[in-house]
């Protein structure tokens, strides 16, 4: 499945049809030469208290709490195995989410931003950039750039999403263009993937919010991303809470099947 170009093998698990080795299986499977390819792989499993629980790790074999494309994928193909109806709620390592299906068109639900950072002082080859950072369950970095077609952001996202600045872990790292009045053109680099992707629902999130709190940007949100579609991001806003400074947050936006076939293990 792709939402909007950041691509995931999906798998439903509710039988328990892979019971061990899930990270081995995830760098098989997303493997774009030797497996199928994708960003990530999403499990459906059965859940005591939600109506599912979505299980995701991403390419590189490591386990991921959250990812907001991967979660409208997942709603999707819930209800198309008819697990669930077209508004329900899951659970997700990171929080539960809620989510709307309309067609090809899916609505989540992600828990309130945290952490924010309006500046932090970063330096890389002898230049000091000044991204904002939040997390919005996963953690990011937001760079504001005049033109977005001309960062590198292999290079210079590599070196930003693994700065000691942003912890152990680094940050996924989002640049950023203003595009219009509600507009923002968004390009990820993503950890896990160790790359660009062409899609970060929750880079997107940060991105929206980030540009909100900057007063760049008004609500909602909407955001083109490096796959080609826009991404409608909702929020309420508060500025001076740096602890929580966005709660109510929604992402909505379109998903594909892009094919369905058997994997030989």
């Amino acid at each position: 499945m792709s939402g909007s170009g950041n691509d995931f093998v999906v798998i439903d698990n509710r039988r328990r049809i892979v019971r061990r080795g899930y990270s081995a299986l995830a760098k098989k499977l997303c493997h774009r030469q030797f497996g199928v390819g994708a960003d990530g792989l999403l499990l459906l499993e059965r859940d005591p208290k939600e109506d599912f629980r979505m299980v995701y790790y991403n390419a590189d074999g490591s386990r991921a709490d959250m990812c907001g494309n991967g979660a409208r994928c997942m709603a999707w193909f819930a209800h198309a195995r008819r697990a669930v109806g077209t508004s329900f709620r899951f659970r997700t390592e990171a929080y539960p989410v809620g989510a709307k299906v309309d067609g090809a068109i899916v609505q989540v639900t992600l828990a309130d931003a945290r952490d924010y950072r309006p500046a932090v002082a970063v330096r890389v080859d002898g230049k000091t950039y000044r991204p904002a950072y939040l997390n919005t369950g996963v953690p990011h970095a937001v760079l504001f750039v005049p033109d977005v077609d001309k960062v590198c952001v292999s290079g210079l996202g590599r070196s930003l999403r693994f700065h000691k600045a942003f912890g152990p872990k680094g940050a996924n790292v989002n640049f950023v263009q203003k595009l219009g009045p509600d507009k923002l053109r968004v390009r990820t680099y993503e950890r896990g993937v160790e790359g660009e992707t062409l899609a970060c629902g929750t880079g997107v999130a940060a991105s929206a919010i980030a540009a909100a709190l900057r007063g760049i940007v008004r609500r909602p949100v909407f955001c083109t991303v490096a796959g080609g579609d826009s991404l409608e991001v909702r929020f309420e806003l508060h500025p001076k809470n740096q602890n929580r400074p966005a709660t109510a947050i929604t992402l909505k936006g379109p998903v594909r099947l892009t094919f369905k076939g058997e994997f030989h293990v």
